[in-house]
């Protein structure tokens, strides 16, 4: 154990490892996500049969976070995320290597429900690794999953840009990361509260979560999944069939909105420690509403772009807070916090993007960037609780005191 205040290399060690699973993870959902045409080619999935496909995913991903919660009663989160990471890349080189429809079936089956584990594993053992600094520190970890977006993202344009098969373009990065996020485990450590374990002045019973207090902080997420899912699905046809860009620059926006969510997340724990999570969580959600509201608006496709680029800015910032946030209020329970909050992730993912569409076409798309809009401004009702006592990172309200748990 180190004296009061420092982070020792253990803790050091296992917040780089964290980052590189994070930004692993990155790249593999993004390699399934952006290639989705060339998997509908592969395996003959009709457009009505696809909508099946990809719900599944998230349907899945949150029964994988409800296990996970069952299974870190037992083993730290550690050991799960070790097992899961190694899962997903191999259930994704097995959706590039089938060709049958129940293969796809079984991958992303498979796919879906270490990705729960995954993500909920990395997000508790990013909370209590904050913990542990006594430091904003969160952002970072999803700085690092954007940077992966974007090197996967990359990587399936030069498939798709060389007319490779799945495999064929799968089989290098999965030989790359899964040795590495293996190795990378070697070091995985996680923070303890003060004392080995702190009781939860928040349970009533001693032994519950009180998902009334986690309540606000569910919609936070599910809030801030629709509008990011609005962004993902809907912002090239918005660009295009809306405000009249060509077919390459309705590509941009995505793009654009991964870079400024990088950047953003990677200032975001600066501004933590300095004014605070909720000044940073308020600023963040006025700033994607303004974004939504400007591509309500835009009169043409820059001003869109413009609009895009906000909305990653603000956004970025709110989804890390809310995991941090839960392992504040629980802090004698926070991995099942983290666990049920995630849930909430997959909730907003799925409705996200049906909205958008059942709105644009009974409606209009302008009109329908509204409604996210509003959704992503309620987050200023619950911005109080991103600043539960007696624990608060930033704005003043450092912890003294910190131990290297490595």
């Amino acid at each position: 154990m180190t004296r009061p205040g420092a982070v020792g290399p253990g803790l050091r060690h296992g917040r780089a490892s964290l980052a590189l699973s994070f930004g692993v993870q990155g790249v593999a959902f993004a390699l399934l996500v952006t290639r989705i045409p060339a998997l509908q080619d592969q395996y003959g999935i009709s457009d009505g049969l696809l909508p099946v496909f990809l719900a599944a995913v998230p349907i899945l991903a949150g029964a994988g976070s409800v296990l996970t919660e069952k299974v870190v009663a037992r083993v730290r989160p550690g050991v799960v995320l070790r097992w899961a990471q190694p899962l997903v890349l191999l259930s994704l080189l097995g959706v590039g290597a089938g060709r049958q429809l129940w293969h796809i079936a079984v991958a992303l089956g498979v796919f879906g429900l270490a990705v729960g584990a995954l993500d909920a594993s990395m997000n508790m053992m990013g909370v209590s690794l904050q913990r542990a600094y006594g430091r904003s520190i969160m952002l970072g970890f999803h700085a690092a999953y954007s940077l992966g977006g974007i090197a996967g993202a990359s990587l399936a344009w030069v498939g798709a840009r060389w007319d490779l098969s799945l495999f064929v373009s799968y089989l290098p990065v999965v030989a790359v990361l899964l040795p590495a996020a293996l190795v990378g485990s070697r070091w995985y450590t996680e923070g303890r509260s003060p004392g080995g374990g702190a009781a939860d002045p928040s349970k009533a019973d001693g032994g519950g979560l009180s998902f009334k207090l986690l309540l606000p902080l569910c919609l936070v997420m599910c809030f801030a999944y629709i509008g990011d899912s609005t962004v993902s699905n809907w912002s090239a046809k918005y660009l295009q069939d809306v405000l009249g860009s060509s077919e390459q620059m309705s590509t941009l926006p995505y793009n654009v909105y991964m870079v400024t969510t990088l950047l953003g997340r990677a200032v975001g724990d600066l501004g933590v420690r300095r004014f605070g999570a909720v000044a940073v969580v308020r600023g963040g959600s006025l700033l994607a509403a303004g974004g939504f509201a400007v591509v309500a608006g835009a009169p043409g496709a820059w001003v869109g772009m413009l609009g895009f680029t906000m909305l990653g800015l603000g956004l970025c910032v709110i989804v890390p807070q809310t995991f941090a946030a839960a392992g504040r209020l629980f802090p004698g329970n926070s991995d099942a916090a983290v666990a049920r909050l995630n849930i909430f992730n997959y909730v907003g993912f799925l409705v996200g993007s049906p909205l958008v569409g059942v709105l644009g076409d009974a409606w209009s798309y302008r009109g329908a960037m509204l409604v996210p809009m509003v959704l992503v401004l309620a987050t200023l009702v619950y911005a109080r609780s991103f600043a539960p006592e007696p624990a608060r990172y930033g704005g003043g309200h450092e912890r003294p005191r910190t131990a290297d748990v490595g």
